[in-house]
Order: C-alpha cells, then structure tokens, then sequence
C-alpha cells in the first residue's frame, strides 16, 4: 500500500529511551506531527537536516507541530546524537523497521529520506521524499504546516 496526501496515518509506537514509548495517537486532537525518516546519525546530510529542525523548532510550535525524528539506528546512537546536536525533540529506533513499513519509506544500503506532515486529525496533509535535498525537508514542512494553521 501505497501511502498518499488525504489518507490517514498509520498509528504508529516506537522507543525514543529505555523507558519511554510515543504514538502518533499521544498527539492528535492536540498537535500536528511532523514524522521525518533519516538514514543515519551523525552523517552529513542528516546531521544537517535534524539541526535545521532544531533551529525552527520555535516556528514549527507557534503552528501547533511537534516534530519526531525516526531511524533504524539504537536508542544509545540515538540519545548520543541528540546531546552532540542539541536536538529537542524525540528520535524513535525503529531497529525491526516495521513503522518504515507502516509508512512506506525503504531501507537498504542508504535509505530514503522521507517526511511526512499529520494534522491533529490524523491525515496526512503532506509528503516530501527527496534523499539529497536533505536542508528542504524542514522548509516544505513549515509550508503545509502554514496551510493548515489558516
């Protein structure tokens, strides 16, 4: 299946610390949800791609968004990358890969880059995949993010 801009979004449940579990139904009725899958922790690209997050995260909560980071790394990598990079916001390990599944991103020797932007209802409001314009994915969820806010 084939995930696409009006369809609902899959519940998804994943690790973001020994402890701690989130699921998109933690935040509908109460946020948008901007899911954004990345390949690894602490490379280039993704490195820049999580700081650019972190630097608008002001923007993205004035427009009622929380944003969720998801990669098949370990919750150790995980907590590592954050601290190095100041990073506020959650990082799931989806190590088995099932919520990549869920949501049609694929693995493999580098894997996609893929974020998708869910209203506080759950639908998928938008979409943007693209592996090498890494610095976009932020700028493209602040767009649909500001159409849905008006």
């Amino acid at each position: 299946m084939t995930l696409k801009i009006g369809d609902r979004a899959p519940e998804f449940e994943g690790k973001v610390s020994e402890n701690k579990t989130i699921r998109l139904s933690d935040f509908l009725g109460k946020n948008n949800v901007v899911l954004y899958f990345y390949p690894k922790d602490n490379s280039f690209g993704c490195t820049r791609e999580a700081c650019r997050f972190r630097d608008e995260v002001e923007d993205f909560t004035k427009l009622d968004a929380v944003i969720i980071g998801v990669n098949r790394g370990s919750l150790e990598s995980h907590r590592k990358f954050r601290e190095k990079r100041s990073l506020p916001f959650e990082i799931i390990s989806d190590d088995g890969g099932k919520i990549y599944e869920m949501y049609d991103v694929k693995t493999g020797i580098i894997g996609e880059r893929v974020t998708y932007v869910i209203d506080g209802n759950g639908t998928i409001r938008g979409l943007y995949n693209s592996q090498m314009n890494y610095f976009e994915h932020p700028v493209e969820a602040r767009k649909i993010l500001e159409t849905i806010k008006q």
